[in-house]
């Protein structure tokens, strides 16, 4: 029987692959398929964003920069975290400029890691988690999250944690669920970091789209703004998702030590992306309010059209994702649906399995991402609606 290893791969990265994203991505390029797939708008975002990235090209902000960030950035980004939360940030010693939010993880979990090391995280996670915590030489630990609300059970997570759990990571609002995880939710998993010392690495990518409940940072809650690094980037918030600017809030020592592995990963990244990202996060609260009621409208437009053509749908809380139940089709393997969606339907989604390990938790699912023209989102509802209306449905397996 022929291997399945790939030559030359080291052994920590076996078994991770080609991602899923350039798969169905690819099969959308090919059918000519709209792509709800990937999560990246299709529109740009707010032109004094852009002007202010021109600026600072036509003024010369185009060689290496500091390789914590500009200070201008580092500044806006602890205007922020005091702004929205409260919390007071040192923009010198505490905070972080990287290559995107996926670098910013990456290199907290290879400062913070020795091998051999345990990070819990819950399933399903975005799909870079596992790879960064086998490229830092640890292990991963997982705690499922279950359709349709995707609580966790608290025993289980204690269960997961173990005398090797050198960290927990994170993600509220969470992807690809549309998660936000709730107060008495952030309490537990604050009380389990506190009594076993742990670090919580807190991705929150998706802090300003928060549709129903609110986001609560961890690091807002009583001991828990020593014990956590913040993750966030402003690819979301904006809408400039090529741009990769990310950036970390944590205390000075571990500030000190993320630094010291960021600075050999990419040292430094964007320079004219900076002060426009600077310029940006100061936006006027009138930005963050019709930020967050665009994205609500494309939500409810594209729920309601799944609803329509006969999906199960939870509507999310949070992100610009939203999955569906396929079983209701006659489907129940997402990867069969989502492989045959761009050629049948014209349209492409992703296959939550690629972010579960139990696959049996994610396999009657569907991801969709709405953060798309609501032109573009009818559209695409319409040939679901057309797919489900005039195909035979699938007996299941």
């Amino acid at each position: 029987m022929p291997s399945s290893r790939l030559p030359y791969l080291t052994s920590r990265l076996q078994g991770f692959g080609t991602t899923v994203f350039t798969e169905i991505t690819e099969l959308a390029q090919r059918h000519d398929a709209i792509n709800l797939g990937q999560g990246f708008p299709n529109f740009d975002g707010p032109d004094f964003v852009k002007e202010a990235a021109v600026a600072a090209i036509r003024d010369g902000h185009n060689q290496y920069c500091r390789m914590s960030g500009i200070p201008e950035l580092n500044r806006a980004v602890a205007r922020h975290q005091k702004r929205f939360y409260g919390l007071d940030y040192d923009p010198d010693a505490e905070v972080t400029v990287y290559n995107g939010a996926t670098e910013a993880i990456c290199a907290t979990l290879q400062a913070l890691c020795e091998t051999g090391d345990e990070v819990v995280c819950f399933e399903p996670f975005y799909d870079s988690y596992r790879a960064a915590v086998a490229m830092a030489g640890a292990v991963d630990r997982l705690v499922t999250l279950r359709w349709p609300d995707f609580r966790y059970d608290f025993g289980e997570l204690e269960r997961a944690v173990t005398p090797k759990t050198r960290a927990l990571l994170l993600n509220t609002p969470h992807n690809p669920t549309g998660k936000v995880f709730a107060r008495e939710e952030l309490e537990h998993v604050a009380a389990l970091a506190s009594e076993r010392d742990l670090v919580v690495i807190a991705d929150e990518v998706y802090e300003h789209l928060v549709y129903d409940g609110e986001h609560l940072p961890i690091a807002t809650l009583p001991g828990m703004r020593e014990r956590t690094v913040t993750i966030s980037s402003t690819g979301k918030t904006f809408s400039f998702t090529g741009w990769k600017i990310g950036y970390t809030c944590a205390p000075r020592p571990i500030t000190a030590a993320l630094r010291t592995a960021h600075q050999f990963i990419t040292f430094c990244n964007s320079a004219p992306f900076q002060p426009a990202m600077a310029r940006a996060l100061d936006a006027d609260d009138a930005y963050y309010r019709q930020l967050l009621a665009d994205y609500r409208e494309r939500r409810d437009r594209l729920c309601q059209g799944l609803a329509a053509a006969g999906f199960g749908v939870r509507q999310p809380a949070g992100t610009y994702f939203a999955l569906a139940d396929i079983r209701p089709l006659g489907w129940d393997d997402d990867v069969e649906f989502c492989r045959m969606l761009p050629e049948r339907a014209g349209v492409a989604a992703i296959p939550p399995t690629a972010f579960y390990v139990d696959k049996e938790a994610g396999r009657h699912l569907a991801r969709f991402a709405f953060c798309k023209t609501l032109d573009l989102l009818d559209e695409a509802v319409r040939r679901l609606r057309m797919l489900t209306e005039e195909a035979p449905r699938k007996e299941p397996s």
